[in-house]
């Protein structure tokens, strides 16, 4: 890596980087070892193979009883808010499907540059399940509530021009410079003052806590076991975990 500049790499590229319980445990991992990095300043966050990631593993998601199904349900609010919180200023390199809790991941980083192939989409009500890990108030906070009651609820796929016309993303750029540019932008900030890095990201971040805080996404967790619960949102899971 540039001095001061570090990748996170979500690496399952044979499942298209989907978020199990295992990876986004590591991830909290990594997290917690940037935070006490003291030489890096930028993290590129990138995936490996042909996607940014595929959203939660489904495979984990249909055995819950793995693990306390309180705690498998909360651990990408676990993910993302480590994501979110670490010192450095995090950069996303979005490509191919960035899906469900993928996108929340991306939205947990600091930057976004998405390549012309991203294909990002919010399945989760399809699957039978409230958008959580804290997404709501991640993307109300970069869209606005009404295009993200429109994305959430009509699960419709969007691609990266659209991305950046709603502002979800800062550039958009051709698929082979994806991730030149990502690292050109962390290499560029990481040489700017550590102190204005840390204070401009503290800062951005408690005003935006203030317009629409993520402090009561801990209850996110209940939300979705009481969906498990749910009869209609069993039946919606069941046909989509089903379909050909």
């Amino acid at each position: 890596p540039a001095t001061g500049t570090a990748t996170l790499l979500l690496h399952r590229p044979d499942k298209l980087n989907a978020l199990s319980f295992e990876l986004l445990d590591e991830l909290i991992d990594a997290c917690r070892w940037l935070d006490a990095a003291d030489d890096i300043r930028t993290v590129v966050v990138r995936g490996e193979g042909r996607a940014f990631s595929a959203g939660f593993d489904l495979g984990d998601f249909q055995q819950l009883s793995r693990r306390p199904v309180r705690e498998g349900a909360d651990i990408g609010r676990r993910a993302a808010e480590a994501l979110e919180d670490v010192r450095q200023l995090t950069v996303a390199a979005i490509h191919g499907h960035c899906v469900g809790g993928g996108i929340v991941l991306a939205a947990a980083c600091d930057l976004r540059v998405a390549a012309s192939s991203a294909r990002f989409s919010i399945p989760e009500v399809d699957l039978g399940i409230p958008l959580a890990w804290g997404g709501i108030p991640r993307l109300v906070r970069e869209l606005g509530p009404a295009v993200t009651k429109e994305l959430v609820l009509t699960c419709r796929p969007f691609g990266a021009d659209e991305a950046l016309g709603l502002r979800f993303v800062n550039r958009v750029v051709a698929d082979d410079d994806l991730v030149a540019t990502a690292t050109e932008m962390a290499v560029r900030i990481a040489g700017q003052p550590w102190f204005s890095i840390r204070d401009t990201k503290q800062h951005v971040n408690a005003v935006m806590d203030e317009i629409a805080g993520t402090g009561r996404n801990a209850n996110d967790a209940n939300t979705l076991v009481a969906a498990l619960l749910d009869d209609e949102s069993r039946a919606a899971s069941k046909a989509y975990l089903t379909r050909p």
